[in-house]
């Protein structure tokens, strides 16, 4: 049984982050690990609640207090089957989730949280390196094929969740390598691509194939390929970006945040950019990006490993609490300012501001037009930014970012040509099983439900994946 007090004995120790005057120089993993005797007694500070919040808040349903038990047993390899059980990619998670779990730990009511993601990087890193994690083909072939479009998170669960289950799969990819915006949107120093690779590796001997540079629609033609698969999974993502339409967009310098991670990603793999791509750099430049989310962060981090000149991030909403506000209740997600590493590497931010034009005096941006925003009330009572009369401002810069956000699924071709619906936010319309309108496909992820993190895209990709398989089990039976 875990010690009841084993919190008050023991404060929440993460692992160190390396300092930043070294790993702005290079894209190495900015995080390093706590020693696996310090790991069991961080682990022990879980009370096993009887009403476990963490494993309410995961959007997988992670079994939390089980595998914080075996660790602090020094059941390493048993924990991770448990960790296993409810997340087919833990190093994933472990690195590049906001952990909700924790928020929702009945500790952090009124303590510092275990630290849960601690625990999950460790455990399957660890897993890993002792060889626990090895390949599991199905034992049957159902004789079924099923064709997943989009090796995003959402994608892969998917696929090897299928696979498992003994159909045969083919992953289709518009890029020249799988792994979505694992592989081409997310830092190496987040996310190091070697884990994508070996999890792609385990799914090829699981029976996964790959078909990379395949734009759906394009190179095949989707009724093709529902002709031609007894089940399509439509795994898209959401990656078509909010734009800024104000005087200046159209000046060189001037870019899609995306844009530039997946040349940065490129770069530092050593692959070579897309015929035609204009190079985006952000060394010794002045850059400005737009935008204080996720993506935001990781133009930040970037910037500072390129030898930006300055580099400044604007958000128009204004500064967050630090703490929860009166009617920001545990165990809800707080909307407090959250600091990623990247912000402790430099940088400025700023709150409050609004840009209302790029500026130049030949066709390269060279400053942005700027006012300062306040909430106030409008019409429905709800607070809405509203902008400051004589607050205009100008703020200089060679580079400027737009990390606004996404809108919905970007795959015109796809949906036009088998008459799917969208809403109204450009997302895939699905019954609660994730079936489309058009028989015998399915979709999930963020396609479905907008952008989102990396844990939900994993948790509705087995959903999509259960569903598929029972349908398919159904028409068979």
């Amino acid at each position: 049984m875990a010690d009841p007090l084993a919190f008050l004995k023991h404060p929440r120790q993460l692992g160190p982050d390396r300092p930043p005057e070294q790993r702005v120089r290079d894209y190495d993993d900015l995080h390093l690990d706590l020693p696996a005797a310090d790991l069991g007694v961080q682990a022990g500070r879980c009370m096993n609640c009887g009403i476990a919040f963490c494993h309410h808040a995961c959007p997988l349903h992670n079994l939390i207090p089980d595998w914080n038990t075996l660790v602090r047993r020094d059941s390493w390899a048993r924990g991770l089957e448990r960790l296993h059980r409810t997340n087919n990619f833990p190093e994933f998670t472990g690195r590049v989730c906001p952990a909700p779990c924790e928020a929702s730990c009945v500790l952090s009511i009124n303590d510092e949280p275990v630290a849960i993601k601690e625990v999950e990087r460790s455990l399957i890193d660890r897993g890993f390196q002792e060889g626990w994690v090895r390949p599991q083909p199905a034992q049957v072939a159902t004789g079924r094929r099923v064709a997943v479009v989009g090796s995003g998170p959402a994608g892969l669960a998917a696929a090897q969740q299928l696979a498992r289950a003994g159909h045969a799969v083919d992953v289709y990819e518009e890029a020249d390598r799988p792994g979505g915006l694992l592989r081409y949107g997310i830092p190496d120093y987040k996310l190091p691509k070697e884990m994508v690779d070996r999890r792609l590796e385990q799914m090829e001997a699981e029976g996964v194939t790959f078909h990379c540079g395949v734009r759906v629609g394009r190179d095949v033609a989707a009724a093709e390929l529902s002709a031609s698969y007894d089940a399509v999974g439509l795994a898209l993502g959401a990656r078509l970006p909010r734009e800024l339409a104000i005087p200046g967009r159209e000046l060189k310098g001037v870019h899609l945040a995306m844009d530039y991670l997946e040349q940065q990603n490129r770069r530092v793999a050593g692959a070579a950019l897309p015929p035609g791509t204009d190079l985006i750099s952000a060394a010794d430049r002045r850059v400005v990006i737009l935008g204080g989310g996720d993506t935001g962060a990781d133009c930040l981090g970037n910037a500072h490993r390129e030898g930006c000149r300055s580099v400044t991030q604007l958000e128009i909403m204004p500064e967050p609490p630090r703490q929860r506000a009166p009617g920001n209740l545990w165990p809800d997600w707080p909307l407090i300012l959250r600091t990623s590493p990247a912000h402790e590497e430099g940088g400025h931010r700023t709150f409050g501001v609004e840009t209302v034009a790029f500026g130049s005096a030949d066709l390269r941006v060279q400053w942005l037009q700027l006012r300062q925003m306040q909430l106030r009330s409008g019409p429905d009572r709800r607070l809405v930014p509203r902008p400051v009369l004589g607050s205009e401002s100008r703020l200089e810069a060679d580079l400027v970012l737009l990390a606004l956000g996404f809108t919905g699924a970007a795959a015109a071709e796809i949906t036009s040509e088998l008459q799917l619906d969208l809403d109204d936010g450009g997302r895939l319309r699905t019954d609660p099983l994730g079936r489309t309108r058009a028989a015998g496909v399915f979709a999930f992820g963020d396609a479905v439900r907008g952008a989102s993190l990396v844990v939900h895209a994993i948790a509705d990709g087995r959903r999509g994946a259960s569903a598929i398989d029972a349908a398919l089990r159904s028409a068979a039976a």
